[in-house]
């Protein structure tokens, strides 16, 4: 067949999504075979549109492309719906025998089965970005910024913050792996760090390692993690990082200090105690921690001085966007989630 599309209606157009040979990827549906089609049950097959009384005056048979052959079968939408057509044209009359008609509906099904998978996915993805915190804590005497880009669709990254009673609770969550089953479990992680907020760190990490153990153990699947309360008054932080190992406190004076993993990755099994360790942020600090996807897009010469600069030089916010920018432009292979808090004053 010279032409092939797979062509999608709205109201008064047809949207080639994938197209050979018809050379556009729109057309009016007005007249349009596509159209009769989806107005009907099952395929339809013109195998001379010419010598048909019903197509031989449409203007895509008189006119371009001078169609004289066409067979298409409807696409339905998750709600059975007919919205488009899977379609084979060409400009000679032919004939379509049992055998092709059931292979083209094969392909129609194959194609509406691609489609419905890409709208799953698509709703997966703007439920899973409202499962992210929908607003920044304003906290006197600090700045937050964060941000998250996934490599593919669904983030297997988690990060969240509240302001609890003079005390903000910041947690980044890395949930090994890419796709719908880890974006599933960092959301767990991320409602079960809400719940129950009286609850000490300590309290509420060792939970989400009884939790994933009893729901996924023997899956292979662990969850790396860094919680932490940050007294606001004070700036005395109290935290527990799972095997994470990605949190720091960039000093106002330049130097790194980071967050030493206090523990084995969420979800191992090992029904591991968790602790508590300090730190402490005086005006001007910055604590950062991030998931290991940022490693990929920073300079490996020196990692440190490259995220120093860009906190330095565009604040807390402009650096979180930056991280994501950078993510985009040089095709992140992981997921990247940055969460960052200054101590202002």
């Amino acid at each position: 067949m010279p032409m092939v599309s797979v062509t999608l209606m709205d109201g008064d157009r047809q949207f080639r999504k994938a197209e050979i040979g018809l050379g556009g990827r729109e057309a009016p549906r007005k007249d349009s075979f596509c159209d009769v089609t989806i107005r009907q049950e099952g395929t339809l097959v013109v195998e001379d549109a010419a010598a048909d009384a019903a197509f031989a005056q449409n203007p895509f048979v008189m006119g371009d492309p001078h169609l004289r052959f066409y067979a298409g079968h409807p696409l339905q939408a998750p709600g059975g719906e007919q919205v488009g057509t899977l379609c084979i044209i060409d400009t000679e009359p032919r004939t379509l025998d049992e055998r092709g008609r059931s292979l083209l509906r094969e392909l129609a099904l194959w194609v509406q089965a691609e489609l419905t998978d890409a709208d799953e996915l698509d709703h997966a993805t703007v439920v899973q970005r409202a499962m992210l915190p929908a607003r920044t804590p304003t906290v006197p005497g600090y700045t937050l910024a964060a941000a998250a880009a996934p490599a593919g669709h669904l983030l297997g990254d988690v990060y969240d913050w509240q302001l609890l009673d003079g005390r903000l609770r910041v947690a980044l969550a890395d949930v090994m792996g890419k796709g719908a089953g880890p974006a599933i479990i960092a959301s767990a992680v991320r409602a079960s760090l809400r719940t129950a907020p009286e609850r000490d760190l300590a309290t509420a990490m060792g939970e989400i390692d009884r939790m994933l153990e009893d729901d996924i153990g023997g899956s292979n699947i662990f969850v790396t993690a860094v919680a932490a309360d940050i007294d606001v008054a004070t700036g005395a932080v109290e935290f527990v990082d799972a095997g994470h190992s990605l949190a720091f406190v960039l000093r106002a004076g330049g130097d790194w200090a980071p967050f030493h993993s206090t523990g084995l990755p969420l979800g191992m099994g090992f029904d591991e105690t968790r602790t508590t360790s300090a730190a402490q942020l005086e005006p001007g600090d910055v604590f950062m921690v991030c998931s290991d996807g940022l490693l990929d897009i920073l300079d490996p010469a020196d990692p440190f001085r490259h995220v120093h600069d860009a906190i330095r030089s565009l604040g807390p916010d402009g650096a979180a966007r930056e991280a994501t920018r950078l993510a985009a432009e040089r095709g992140a292979p992981d997921d990247v989630t940055v969460l960052v808090v200054r101590r202002d004053a």
